[in-house]
């Protein structure tokens, strides 16, 4: 389906992307050295001009070394300040033309500035990472950094042989030559900047469970000292992915990758057919089985359905934060009402002051969105019943895949299946700041049974 755009600059980020153009295509050319942390790029960028016609238009790109940038095939002039890299073309772009910008870099990459702290390519002891939510994707390569602007991608990346490059999608090729090796990988679904990841390091490779034919290969990437507990840990993977299926749709990317780095992280990060997880998320008891299931979750929400901007985060976070709920309940752990009455108990002792639709870009990323998103989709499920909820969810999965969304067309499709009108629902849980009564209990659908099929699940107790 063609990705939506929103219209003008993301209110969170106006300094971020450009509305006047769409990507459609990036093809990167990387060396990386991470001994010294040198990095030497070149993206081929295939681009088409909006509604009028482009004099001039910005890439974002962090403090590199810039050697050229042509605007097919001919010499255009730039400027390079404060991570905007304007590009005005020899001859103006006419109207919806398609266009190829071509753009070489070199430098030490590091992360950008954020609210939040750095963002972006991080240097490790041994190797790098890639974590950009929201706004890293410059500190890395040139793109047109807005979530709605979703565009295949083919990366190649050349490094020492000693360390294995794990990036989200298919890898095409790895050839090594003397002493390096290039990764070549390909994303065809549309992909959202700060969803395109890239991990390089020392790590050894297993695939998670039998796909079978037809099934979605699963593959870890870890350090080898990780290995017993990372096959406990995320043995259960498999049986998420064949749950997630059965209520979300089928699986919108070809694979699925996981990566444990040799260090800790605050919190594990998805990207794109990927998600990143630190080595203290691998106990070997289980013990953060519930972020497991949060960031495979994302694929469908957040990655497969993108935000058209960052307002309406919820629909990424707080579906994420319901599927844990459900892994609970398939799993024999508490189900999902028990889980949201926990949430809900939380949410009375804080401050209510925070709108699901329109958060600010400070309050983005805070617990209450995570755990009032759940809640909030807890209500229209306890709204629609079971049947009607989960066709509605895997008809949102379906309809909008590869594209970009906003809360107001996510209350439109929900009420397609609502036998009474949902906007007071919205209205309270969605809209609203004071904090709505806890719904109540739907009865369960036999698509998510009493009985556990796998031994209980470490989720949050009620």
């Amino acid at each position: 389906m063609a990705v939506q755009q929103s219209v003008g600059a993301d209110p969170y980020f106006p300094a971020n992307g450009d509305a006047r153009y769409r990507v459609h295509r990036y093809e990167l050319t990387l060396d990386y050295r991470p001994g010294p942390n040198r990095l030497a790029g070149a993206a081929r960028i295939n681009a088409i001009a909006g509604r009028s016609p482009l004099a001039e238009f910005q890439l974002n790109l962090g403090d590199f070394k810039i050697g050229r940038v042509r605007v097919d095939g001919r010499q255009a002039h730039y400027t390079h300040r404060g991570g905007r890299l304007r590009v005005r073309p020899g001859k103006a772009l006419r109207a919806g033309a398609a266009f190829t910008v071509e753009v070489q870099w070199s430098g030490n990459p590091k992360p950008v500035a954020s609210p939040w702290g750095g963002l972006g390519w991080e240097e490790l002891e041994d190797g790098a990472l890639v974590a950009s939510q929201p706004v890293g994707a410059p500190s890395w390569y040139p793109c047109n950094d807005r979530p709605a602007d979703k565009a295949s991608y083919q990366i190649s990346v050349t490094t020492p042989s000693a360390y294995s490059v794990v990036a989200g999608g298919r890898l095409l090729t790895r050839t090594s030559r003397g002493s390096t090796t290039t990764w070549v990988y390909e994303q065809a679904a549309p992909t959202s900047s700060y969803l395109v990841s890239l991990v390089i390091g020392r790590y050894e490779t297993l695939l998670l469970g039998d796909p079978g034919p037809g099934g979605v290969p699963q593959h870890g990437h870890l350090p080898a000292r990780l290995l017993p507990r990372f096959s406990r840990d995320f043995a259960r993977q498999p049986a998420m992915m064949d749950l997630f299926q059965d209520l979300f749709g089928p699986y919108p990317f070809d694979d699925y990758a996981v990566v444990v780095t040799d260090e800790d992280l605050d919190v594990p990060v998805e990207a794109q057919g990927l998600s990143l997880f630190g080595a203290n998320h691998v106990d070997g008891a289980r013990g953060s089985e519930r972020l497991v299931a949060h960031e495979l979750a994302h694929q469908w929400f957040g990655n497969s359905v993108s935000i058209a901007d960052w307002r309406h985060i919820w629909l990424n976070e707080g579906f994420a934060k319901y599927a844990e709920w459900l892994w609970s309940e398939r799993s024999g752990g508490p189900d999902a009402h028990q889980l949201a009455a926990t949430a809900h108990r939380l949410l009375e002792t804080l401050p209510q002051d925070l709108r699901l639709s329109d958060p600010g870009r400070k309050s983005m990323f805070d617990d209450r969105l995570y755990e009032r998103g759940g809640v909030a989709l807890h209500a229209v499920r306890c709204a629609l019943g079971d049947d009607a909820f989960f066709g509605m969810l895997r008809g949102w999965a379906s309809s909008h895949r590869g594209g970009a969304v906003t809360t107001p067309m996510f209350a439109a499709h929900a009420a397609r299946y609502a036998a009474q009108p949902l906007d007071g629902l919205f209205d309270a849980w969605v809209h609203g700041t004071r904090l709505p009564p806890l719904p109540r209990p739907v009865r369960r659908s036999p698509r998510i049974p009493d009985r556990p099929t796998h031994p209980p699940t470490n989720a949050e107790q009620p």
